[in-house]
């Protein structure tokens, strides 16, 4: 295994460039390294820099690297990362990453990402130049089809969402109100000289002027707070909970909302979560157990309903879809590599079996709430559209709030600079 910290972020990059797994779970083996930190900003860094970067390569290399030489490519731009993005001195950047060429097995590239780090060095005004005539993608570092999207979805705000995209995400907090106001939390965050903010979308919502390791944060241990969020925190309050109501919760994991609808009412009947995978399911005991909560975990395929379902009918049905996630960027920057239209057209399939099954599981006169971390209509307004015109028992809702941007059949939360929020899609449909 490489030694290196820039080799092993190479390795890492040069696999998701395969396509291979995500940032998260290509990093999980090296949380022990002492340098993980390290390693952990390479990745997101260049990962969130990666379109931009991979211009400015282009722009450096007197001919095109051979497919398989994709971890001296993904050094390279790890290389230019740092130089034109962290604070590391511009000696010690060249230098550790034309050594990592050496932990890579790749020892003949040696002069040629030495080359290239110098000439960017040299270069830099005639690069930046360039850069600012280029795409509109290259520019804002985004995959083009996904800019184009935006382009057409929502141009008015494509600057601001692209900007928003690329920023470093707060850490937001969930105060459970179940045990004390979100006023109280703040006054102790700040006796202890720790700076946060309120939220003002969600009345549970506090954002962290720096970010701490989790479990360092005040009362997180003792269940008096989650990190979630603040579109997510107000799915809740959307659902309409009252005392006795049963509860589904499909594609719960990690249980952020689960958690959440438990501690906004104590008196559900019951509240019945569903994840495919088991380490994904095993997250959402953790964080039940850690807050002193309690629900029925299933692991299932929430769209075969044989698998899982008893037949009783359910009062309110949660579906957090799988989609692009293309509105938590910020948060999984690897997105941009890995998300393509061709994913996207699969996505609107298994939304709408999970739409048309979980359906029946909804007593009449319940409440069914679709969301999505995207900001694609097709997977958002056009899947519910295309829903309620083939489902004449499904009635349109509507969501009375300030937030967002009121749809046709939703309402829509943008990544924006000027919100803390992420972006999300919520539809609220009832049973006739």
């Amino acid at each position: 295994m490489a030694s290196n910290s820039r080799a092993i972020a190479a390795k890492i990059l040069g696999s998701l460039l395969k396509k291979q797994g995500s940032l998260s779970n290509q990093l999980d083996p090296f949380r022990d390294e002492a340098e993980f930190q390290f390693i952990q900003e390479l990745c997101f860094g260049t990962c969130r820099w990666f379109h931009q970067l991979d211009f400015l390569l282009q722009e450096l290399l007197s001919k095109p690297l051979k497919s398989k030489d994709r971890d001296v490519r993904a050094l390279m731009l790890i290389g230019l990362y740092q130089l034109k993005f962290m604070r590391v001195p511009d000696h010690a950047a060249i230098n550790e990453t034309v050594s990592a060429t050496s932990d890579l097995k790749q020892r003949w590239a040696r002069g040629l990402v030495n080359a290239v780090l110098r000439n960017f060095q040299r270069q830099a005004d005639t690069l930046q130049a360039n850069l600012d005539s280029a795409s509109l993608a290259s520019r804002a570092s985004h995959p083009d089809w996904l800019v184009e999207a935006v382009a057409t979805d929502w141009p008015d705000q494509l600057e601001d969402i692209l900007d928003a995209s690329n920023a470093r995400p707060p850490l937001t907090l969930r105060v459970n109100l179940a045990r004390q106001s979100r006023e109280q939390y703040l006054q102790k965050l700040s006796s202890l000289g720790i700076q946060a903010t309120p939220g003002l979308l969600a009345n549970s919502a506090i954002y962290l002027s720096e970010p701490m390791p989790v479990h360092n944060i005040p009362g997180f241990a003792e269940g008096e707070l989650s990190v979630q969020d603040e579109a997510s925190q107000l799915v809740a309050g959307t659902l309409r909970l009252e005392p006795g109501l049963q509860l589904l919760d499909a594609c719960a994991a990690p249980g952020g909302k689960t958690s959440h609808i438990l501690e906004s009412e104590h008196s559900l009947t019951r509240l019945v979560a569903i994840e495919k995978e088991k380490s994904r399911l095993f997250r959402i005991e953790e964080n039940l157990q850690r807050l002193k909560l309690a629900a029925t975990l299933v692991c299932a395929d929430a769209a075969v309903l044989a698998s899982w379902w008893d037949g009783e009918g359910f009062d309110r049905v949660l579906l957090d879809a799988p989609c692009s996630a293309t509105g938590v960027i910020r948060r999984h920057p690897d997105i941009k590599l890995l998300r393509t239209p061709e994913q996207v057209t699969e996505l609107l399939v298994t939304q709408q079996q999970l739409l048309r099954n979980l359906w029946q599981c909804l007593k009449p006169g319940g409440l069914f709430l679709y969301t999505t971390c995207s900001i694609l209509p097709e997977e958002n307004q056009a899947q519910i559209r295309q829903f309620l015109d083939s489902h004449h028992d499904a009635k349109y809702e509507g969501i009375a709030a300030d937030w967002g941007v009121e749809c046709e059949t939703g309402r829509q939360l943008l990544p924006s600079t000027s919100s803390g929020a992420d972006g999300f899609f919520f539809s609220l449909l009832r049973k006739c």
